[in-house]
């Protein structure tokens, strides 16, 4: 599948013209002075004599849009069924002997990379799998023979294992100079209040944005928010991890995880910093107490890395929910009018601090100005003690860089974009997926090896955000999941995508169907998911 008809062509010294809607749209071609990139830097995906073109055009003055493809599908890559990822002999014999059952011969293909927990730089595993398909139907023919044997599988492109091929791939990358550009970058919660989702275009549309891009991790929840354990829990688009928006902490972060910092209109000073969030409640008689949560439901911390009591970890894991059975969690009017229900304490105060009411029990309306404390457990014992009504609370929010530890200063113009892991750190790649919330080690019987290459090693629909050296900021997306238009990278390709682009400190941001650039109001390249543009919980905007 190639680019819809909205991509532009360049002609080089001449007028760019493109189809839209039926029409002809023609504009300037970008003066090869204000080029962004450098065109005689190709990307560093596949060998080197792959084709690659590129295209450009700029957006306003100091926002520049380059479209970006490169290589073509490879006939070393097809389609089989993946059984399951095994990480040690006794678990791939065990996948062998239940595909042997079925009638089907298995087959070990090992990860495209280590263990970041070692040994060794040995495969973290293998992926046993069944057949050799030259297309997609074939190889969901046999899976569909397998899963009527009681063996279920998920059928799989050889060419995202994360191993060498051609491709194809395609980009887009849209490239802001904070010393030209003279409108404002900065991020945008979806529908405007923390529950509930949007779509990039969406809210590229509403916000009248020149240019936007998903933003970071979220929560894509049912029913009643779910329970502690693998996957998202929780408040459906609550951000999963730090959030500030026109200086409003939205979120608290997954502490010590990597956030994108924009702390200016125009982008100027953009940074990746290492960040964690500290919220304290204070009485009138000086005790105090931790708040371990901003915005979302008690008792269910997604990605962990919270405070307190949480369980079973408060170190960073992604796509996990961590629990904690005594918080005290705050709400502003951001969350939106209808607050958590559930057992447990609460209180309102006013916009003074001032508690204006009480209740058992959690649940009712947010009040327009104000805060609400929720609590459950030894929570709510302390603000049964210490929040009665016509008391003063004094509610404290700050914001350190978990490396330094000085505060990060936060401004009303100020944007924070949670995500992860880390890709480049002063023109290095700095990737450290266990400290990130990576590691394949199982939590509490969880199988982390089979999503660490699952969603690490193998190629995915990606995007990113990174700096250059003279303070230009990158913002990429790369199309995936679809082998005949673009394979998508690992995270490890990601890292070096972004330097060969010219970042010297990078981040990855929330992708897979989440992966979204829309400019000029219109969506660039292909979703991943079949039911087209996924909604996010908050995009990166540049507004005029």
């Amino acid at each position: 599948m190639r680019r819809r008809a909205a991509r532009y062509g360049l002609m080089s010294g001449l007028a760019m013209a493109c189809l839209v809607a039926g029409q002809v749209v023609v504009a300037a071609p970008v003066p090869a002075a204000s080029a962004p990139l450098s065109s005689a830097d190709e990307l560093p995906l596949g060998p080197a004599s792959l084709a690659e073109r590129r295209t450009s055009r700029e957006v306003a003055p100091g926002v520049t849009h380059v479209a970006i493809e490169r290589g073509q599908s490879s006939s070393d890559d097809f389609w089989t069924v993946t059984i399951g990822v095994a990480t040690t002999e006794a678990e791939a014999g065990e996948l062998e002997q239940r595909i042997r059952a079925a009638g089907h011969e298995p087959r070990r293909d090992p990860t495209a990379g280590p263990s970041p927990l070692g040994p060794g730089d040995r495969p973290l595993g293998w992926m046993v799998r069944v057949g050799r398909h030259a297309d997609q139907q074939a190889a969901q023919a046999a899976a569909n023979d397998l899963a009527a044997k009681g063996v279920r599988g998920s059928v799989q492109f050889t060419g995202e294992d994360g191993h060498a091929t051609t491709g194809p791939w395609s980009a887009d990358v849209l490239v802001v100079d904070p010393r030209r550009f003279r409108g404002r970058l900065g991020s945008e919660l979806a529908t405007q209040i923390v529950p509930g989702r949007e779509t990039t275009s969406s809210i590229a549309q509403r916000t009248g944005a020149l240019a936007a891009v998903n933003g970071g991790f979220f929560v894509i929840s049912s029913g009643d928010g779910g329970k502690p354990g693998p996957g998202l829990a929780g408040t459906d688009g609550d951000l999963a991890g730090i959030s500030v928006v026109r200086g409003d902490l939205v979120s608290e972060a997954v502490n010590g995880r990597p956030a994108l910092v924009i702390p200016s209109d125009s982008g100027a000073g953009t940074a990746v910093r290492r960040l964690t969030t500290r919220l304290s409640v204070r009485a009138a008689n000086g005790d105090h107490r931790e708040v371990t949560g901003l915005n979302r439901k008690p008792g269910l911390i997604v990605n962990c890395g919270g405070v307190g009591a949480a369980y079973p970890m408060a170190l960073p894991a992604h796509d996990y929910t961590c629990g904690n059975d005594n918080e005290v969690i705050a709400f502003t009017p951001v969350f939106g009018p209808e607050l958590p229900k559930g057992e447990g304490h609460q209180v309102t105060l006013d916009g003074r601090g001032v508690v204006v009411a009480v209740q058992d029990g959690r649940g009712g309306v947010m009040p327009a100005r104000g805060t609400v404390l929720q609590a459950t457990g030894t929570g709510a014992q302390w603000l049964r003690d210490h929040a009665r009504r016509g008391e003063h609370l004094t509610l404290r929010r700050s914001i350190v860089d978990a490396e330094g530890g000085a505060s990060q200063p936060v401004r009303p113009q100020t944007s924070i974009v949670n995500g992860g892991p880390l890709l480049l750190r002063h023109g290095a790649v700095a990737l450290d997926p266990v400290r990130d919330g990576w590691s394949p080690q199982d939590i509490d019987g969880a199988d982390r090896g089979a999503f660490y290459n699952g969603w690490y090693l193998r190629r995915n629909p990606r995007t990113a955000a990174g700096v250059t050296r003279d303070g230009k900021i990158i913002l990429l997306t790369v199309d995936g999941r679809r082998p005949a238009h673009s394979v998508g990278l690992s995270i490890p390709e990601v890292a070096q995508v972004m330097r060969g682009l010219g970042a010297v400190e990078a981040i990855n941001l929330d992708g897979g169907g989440s992966t979204a650039m829309v400019v000029g109001g219109a969506l660039q390249g292909v979703p991943s998911d079949a039911t087209g543009e996924r909604p996010d919980g908050d995009a990166i905007v540049v507004l005029p």
